[in-house]
């Protein structure tokens, strides 16, 4: 299982209509589930609601600016590695706080898209694009480059 782990509600219909056409896509792979929390203005308050949707034994994986990079391939290759190892992997995209110290310390790994910051719902997409992607190298299945 893919569970994403996010600040707020998106507002946007351009990217609620995103966000939900990326989750049909995956779901004709595996199973996802995106979990949008309270957004609070204490990342201390946000820590605990984070807390409380992450399993013992899931694979933890924080999206940091300042954190390891990817690319598609790499990505591709580090979900299904993971999926070997663990049954559940738990993206956490921080709000614009930024994400606490404690779910990072916890964390097995932590990633990073760019060093741009981006909207967060607009990283929402972009987040479900590359495990969309992933899934198809995957598979060995063709996609636009």
């Amino acid at each position: 299982m893919i569970k994403i782990i996010c600040s707020g509600k998106l507002k946007e219909k351009y990217l609620i209509d995103l966000v939900d056409d990326y989750l049909k896509r995956i779901k004709k792979y595996h199973k996802i589930d995106l979990i949008e929390i309270k957004d609070e203005n204490s990342l201390e308050k946000e820590k605990e609601s984070i807390l409380k949707y992450i399993g013992k034994n899931d694979y933890v994986c924080v999206l940091d600016i300042n954190s390891e990079k990817l690319n598609s391939v790499q990505f591709a290759n580090f979900i299904d590695k993971t999926f070997l190892e663990s049954g559940t992997i738990t993206f956490v995209i921080g709000s614009s706080l930024g994400v606490h110290e404690d779910i990072k310390k916890m964390a097995d790994k932590k990633l990073s898209f760019s060093d741009m910051t981006f909207p967060h719902g607009l990283f929402r997409g972009m987040l479900l694009e590359q495990i969309y992607r992933a899934f198809k190298i995957n598979n060995n299945e063709t996609y636009h480059k």
